[in-house]
């Protein structure tokens, strides 16, 4: 059993095999006349090092992860009894597990004062889309007038793959969003925030001076979530409709670690 007799599973997704069609020649030609069951793990850690010198924890974790599945794939379909060289501790602990990102979770107050203390309604409503309603900045600024309805926006070709993703805005928010699109007369097929990514950063950025706090569009997103859980709303509510994330375990990540302070706090609010 050779490394070129391989092939990946037709209902693969077509990222993954964009991946395997980067990847696969780059290890049959250093293997490719070796019999699988004969690749030691040095080997493996030699060409995943090769292949992932300079890049970051993530391309690590991807290309760790093809090389395993590749050898998974091959034991599962081929033969029951081939080794997988890539499964050993050693391995997994440098290619497959990323650092952790200390995520900026953003109080209340901070956001409430960043936002009334912008005086610009455009940027007050980009703001307010992700920090209130959990929008991606990209999201805000491919949104057309056609598709807000009253309270609800309509997210065409989102990040998730769907056709199209609902998002909430809440009552105060949409009324001020729909009196900026009567009073800019912006037409039905039109850009409601017709900027660049970098003019939105900025907006960001300026508007974090504010309050003396360094934060990105995203934390803004992220804010929206954490507060909304640690308001008492199910977490099933902000995964399926705040951050619209297809499983708990991505919208957990998002929602941070909690300080002692902030958990007494919780506590003596529970219970008085």
């Amino acid at each position: 059993m050779h490394a070129s007799s391989s092939t990946r599973k037709p209902t693969a997704k077509k990222n993954t095999i964009r991946n395997y069609h980067f990847f696969l020649p780059k290890f049959e030609a250093q293997f490719g006349n070796r019999e699988l069951n004969s690749l030691t793990t040095d080997e493996m850690w030699g060409f995943l090092t090769q292949q992932t010198d300079g890049t970051s924890q993530g391309t690590k974790k991807l290309r760790y992860s093809l090389l395993s599945s590749f050898f998974n794939f091959g034991k599962n379909i081929l033969n029951p009894d081939l080794p997988n060289p890539c499964d050993t501790p050693v391995l997994r602990k440098i290619f497959s597990h990323p650092k952790p990102k200390q995520w900026v979770i953003l109080d209340k107050d901070v956001v409430d004062e960043m936002i009334f203390r912008t005086e610009n309604p455009r940027n007050r409503l980009i703001l307010e889309l992700m920090a209130r309603s959990g929008m991606r900045v990209g999201e805000v600024l491919n949104l057309k007038c056609e598709n807000v309805e009253d309270r609800k926006a309509s997210l065409i070709n989102p990040k998730s793959g769907k056709e199209f993703e609902l998002v909430y805005i809440p009552k105060k928010v949409s009324d001020r969003l729909r009196q900026y699109i009567l009073q800019k007369n912006i037409k039905p097929d039109e850009l409601v925030f017709p900027i660049s990514y970098s003019a939105a950063r900025n907006i960001v950025k300026k508007a974090g001076l504010l309050v003396n706090v360094k934060f990105t569009p995203h934390d803004l997103r992220r804010h929206a979530a954490t507060y909304a859980s640690r308001a008492g709303t199910p977490i099933e509510i902000v995964s399926k409709l705040i951050l619209r994330h297809s499983n708990l375990s991505t919208t957990q990540r998002y929602l941070g670690t909690i300080s002692d302070v902030e958990a007494m706090r919780w506590i003596d609010n529970l219970h008085g």
